[in-house]
């Protein structure tokens, strides 16, 4: 069952980030964000309320629902959405993939959750990744405002996202279903949402283009409502540094999309660079005594080559 689950959330978020792309337009970001969770949350409720789903919840419960919803559905999908102005929309979602270092350092800080001892070599291997993908086009583009602006934009979002899960494994340990825990959070971003288009002075008018209507009942039914219940669901099986691991793959069906669909071009930097941020995101969660036995594997083959010759 949770392989099942992974492969629906790698799907369903890795085209999530093209139907981003294409809600950039006359509609500000807020205003796409705010219907996005709008519609996914009415939706959240009206099944919660008709299934029986939703639990009794209370005032401290609430507070922690709008932190939630203030790191997850609003201020890092502010960041999201205003990366991809600058950098494609693939390029997004390989610096998210960077969320299970995050959940593992913000683990160790609030939970106290033991960091493997191969946690450092991996955060090197998946930095290195991150400059390898964005220094050949930064070099090319003779150090673009626009890269830099869409990489800070980026890593700001998973820095968000990922304090979003650890109050998602505190809501699970005062044992709150993830439905419940998703739907208030998610109305909660709502308001803050509209308290911030409401301070800019924004209407709330939105595009009647079908490229616009599409992409956004995209990401407020299977991006936000299915992908965020079976992506906390996850969470609160596995853990959030698990759980993050299908982020791994979504950049791949993410740059595959976006060179399609936005003329995204691969470069050698780029593909190293994909590869180190899997590799070292994959190394983090590798267990030590594995990388122990792999290391004196290497040096045995060694020793039996320096015979041999």
């Amino acid at each position: 069952m949770t392989a099942v689950l992974y492969g629906v959330m790698i799907f369903v978020w890795g085209f999530s980030w093209i139907a981003i792309k294409w809600q950039q337009g006359e509609v500000p970001t807020e205003v796409s964000i705010f219907y996005r969770f709008a519609i996914a949350a009415a939706l959240m409720f009206a099944l919660g309320i008709v299934f029986k789903k939703l639990q009794a919840t209370n005032r401290r419960q609430h507070l922690f629902f709008a932190l939630q919803g203030l790191c997850l559905f609003s201020i890092n999908f502010m960041a999201f959405y205003s990366a991809t102005h600058y950098i494609a929309s693939g390029l997004t979602a390989v610096v998210m993939s960077t969320a299970p270092l995050f959940n593992a350092l913000h683990g160790k800080l609030i939970f106290n959750t033991p960091i493997k001892r191969n946690f450092g070599l991996g955060v090197f291997v998946g930095l290195s990744g991150i400059l390898l993908l964005f220094g050949g086009d930064l070099i090319d583009a003779q150090w673009s405002p626009e890269l830099l602006y869409g990489l800070l934009f980026s890593l700001l979002g998973t820095w968000c996202f990922s304090i979003g899960n650890m109050i998602s494994i505190y809501n699970s340990q005062s044992q709150i279903q993830p439905y419940t825990a998703t739907s208030y959070a998610m109305a909660y971003g709502c308001v803050v949402l509209l308290i911030i288009i409401t301070l800019k002075g924004f209407s709330l008018e939105v595009e009647t283009s079908t490229r616009y209507l599409v992409s956004l009942a995209y990401l407020a039914i299977p991006a936000s409502v299915i992908g965020f219940t079976v992506y906390l669901m996850l969470v609160d099986r596995l853990g959030a540094n698990q759980a993050a691991y299908l982020l791994l793959i979504t950049p791949i069906v993410a740059l595959i999309t976006s060179s399609f669909l936005e003329g995204y071009r691969w470069t050698l930097y780029s593909s190293l660079g994909l590869v180190c941020v899997i590799s070292g995101n994959l190394i983090t969660q590798i267990k030590p005594s594995i990388l122990a036995y792999l290391y004196g594997f290497v040096r045995r083959e060694r020793r039996v080559d320096k015979i041999s010759s």
